[in-house]
């Protein structure tokens, strides 16, 4: 079992990709204040690596959960990623910004569909303020999120959750 280094500390976090859903406890310096902007920083590692971790990988029937002690996931690959509740991570934006307003979308990633707010400007419209903004990461909040595939699944809520929106579609309905 891995024995964490004096400047790390651990969060519970859940990764989605394309085929895969991993639950586990992410590894991060104890200068990363806030897991749930890390990948948007400088600082994202090339793999996270993740302790305890539980996998479902999609793609077949019927689905095998897998376990191992540890797990070095690519970075690359991940298309959204949050913090397992209860946390008292801060969301990232100021409350006061008077010129922003929630939008409600899903985002369709792999099999889940994420359903939330993300902040956009009030002078404009989502595909103009998602063209314009030229970031990889963008943020949901209030989110809630469903797997289509897995009616077992309970539906999760989280606060707010990262999203690579190279890789997820956004829809409006």
């Amino acid at each position: 079992m891995y024995i964490l280094k004096p400047n790390e500390r651990t969060m519970p976090v859940m990764v989605y990709t394309q085929d895969t859903l991993v639950r586990g406890e992410v590894v991060v310096p104890e200068s990363v204040h806030r897991v749930n902007i890390w990948l948007r920083t400088d600082g994202a590692p090339h793999y996270m690596h993740i302790l305890k971790p539980q996998v479902i990988v999609f793609g077949g029937s019927p689905l095998k959960p897998l376990s191992y002690v540890e797990l070095f996931f690519p970075t690359s690959q991940v298309i959204a990623f949050h913090t397992i509740p209860p946390t008292d991570e801060p969301v990232d934006f100021d409350l006061g910004e008077t010129d922003r307003m929630m939008q409600t979308v899903d985002l369709l990633v792999g099999t889940f569909v994420i359903r939330g707010s993300i902040r956009i400007s009030t002078h404009t419209e989502l595909a103009t303020s998602i063209e314009m903004a030229r970031v990889a990461w963008i943020s949901l909040y209030d989110v809630e999120i469903s797997n289509p595939y897995l009616p077992q699944m309970p539906v999760l809520q989280i606060p707010m959750v990262l999203v690579n929106s190279n890789h997820a579609a956004i829809g409006l309905e």
